[in-house]
């Protein structure tokens, strides 16, 4: 059975990520924020659950010595916040690093930690980004601070994907889609079930595959 861990997955696209790889015989390794906030995770099949707060360093740093001596072969960093409805010359700083410090940095300052336990020439590390993160598709502008966070986050993917090229892995960054969570709205325009088909698809065959890419749930490619 296959290995993978999942950051952030006690509720929407997380969780739907976590039971759709437990149905498709996966051994799944789920993290939440705060122990018992995730009763759905407990009634998965081979769901094991811990706990992170990812913009804490501290905190991912433990989790990363948890998790020490085990082998995944995909690792989705899924955690992340959708801000404030400000601009630029409304944002406050503390605000404005919350959200850069949890949808930026903190990703990848985690994939650093746990990079040594993705199976080499067959591992998957995949970030959960987002279209709006795309620079050349930013032709209308809107939710400034989000795209500009996503934005970074994906710059900072493709020098992790650089500075680990020897080790073949398979580096992602995934755009989920609009769906229907707590984030997305109920106006989205997919459900968390036909995100996470989508997406468990894309992780499935980047096993082994060598691939570096920017994708939606349904594989297609994005551009930068």
């Amino acid at each position: 059975m296959p290995d993978i861990l999942i950051i952030g997955a006690s509720r929407g696209i997380g969780l739907g990520l976590a039971d759709e790889f437990s149905k498709r015989g996966w051994n799944v390794t789920a993290t939440v924020r705060e122990a018992g906030k995730a009763p759905a995770l407990k009634g998965l099949r081979n769901v094991s659950v811990e706990t992170v707060d990812i913009a804490d360093q501290a905190s991912a740093a433990v989790l990363a010595e948890r998790l020490s001596g085990r082998s995944y072969d995909a690792v989705i960093i899924n955690a992340g916040i959708s801000g404030p409805q400000a601009t630029p010359k409304s944002v406050d700083h503390v605000t404005f690093a919350e959200l850069f410090v949890t949808n930026s940095l903190a990703p990848v300052r985690l994939a650093e930690m746990l990079v040594k336990l993705v199976k080499p020439q067959t591992g998957v590390i995949g970030f959960m980004t987002s279209q709006l993160g795309s620079v050349a598709n930013n032709t209308g502008g809107g939710m400034e601070l989000y795209r500009a966070s996503k934005a970074a986050l994906n710059s900072f993917t493709r020098s992790f994907s650089a500075r680990h090229r020897d080790k073949g892995l398979s580096i992602l960054s995934l755009h989920p889609g609009w769906v229907k969570t707590d984030m997305g709205g109920p106006g989205a325009d997919i459900d968390v079930a036909t995100s996470v088909k989508g997406l468990a698809d894309v992780v499935e065959h980047a096993v082994g595959a060598h691939q570096e890419a920017y994708l939606d749930y349904a594989g297609k490619e994005l551009p930068w």
